[in-house]
């Protein structure tokens, strides 16, 4: 079930009444998803389920849900799970397991920000994060000749890495956005070439998890 990735209320009705229905809340954050249930006047039991634990509570979860008929809602920090989040592990189990999976559509960081780019959004690949060490390499030599816009998640500490990555590869020229804090107070979509968001990136002090669109071969 995705949760709003800035403003609080960017969630569904559709959300909010599955939540108040749910027997048990699968988080990614206990407290992230606390303060998101406490906003909206919901009590419900929560357990943490994160990349760290994911590969063991999840039997525990099919189980419960398959032999006691819990009514289980999976959650994440922001967005939707099972995009660059913790989730397809649990999801391709209870298929496994013949349990019906049912997947609400709603708030993701990468739409707002594909769309604001004003780069060309009706072809696009979606790469998330790119590899910190093994295969980033191979990743990025794999999309010199992409066509299509391409969408990049990555972390303030690291977003001047991974725009230098992206220059060395696919040109300093190639047109590029970088959203940040989307749908919150301070919301900004940075556009320019990648040089150009480079230098804006240079100094540090950007805060916010961000998406970066870049613009695929011949835009």
């Amino acid at each position: 079930m995705p949760t709003p990735v800035g403003n609080l209320e960017d969630i569904t009705l559709r959300a909010l009444k599955v939540l108040r229905s749910a027997d048990l809340v699968a988080a990614e954050d206990t407290r992230t998803s606390g303060v998101l249930l406490k906003h909206h006047g919901i009590s419900v039991p929560t357990t943490a389920l994160h990349m760290h634990n994911e590969h063991h509570k999840i039997r525990q979860l099919i189980e419960k849900v398959s032999l006691e008929g819990l009514n289980l809602a999976v959650v994440t920090d922001a967005g939707t799970p099972g995009i660059s989040d913790p989730g397809f592990l649990l999801v391709r189990e209870a298929v496994v397991a013949g349990i019906k999976v049912e997947v609400l559509p709603g708030a993701t960081a990468f739409v707002p920000a594909l769309v604001a780019s004003g780069l060309p959004c009706d072809r696009f690949c979606f790469e998330g994060f790119l590899p910190i060490k093994k295969g980033r390499r191979t990743r990025l030599e794999a999309l010199k000749t992409e066509s299509r816009t391409m969408v990049f998640y990555e972390s303030p500490h690291k977003i001047q890495r991974t725009v230098m990555d992206l220059m060395e590869c696919l040109g300093a020229d190639r047109p590029a956005c970088l959203s940040r804090e989307i749908s919150k107070i301070h919301e900004e979509h940075i556009r320019g070439t990648l040089q150009e968001i480079h230098v804006r990136t240079a100094s540090g002090g950007l805060k916010g998890e961000m998406v970066l669109v870049v613009g695929g071969l011949d835009d």
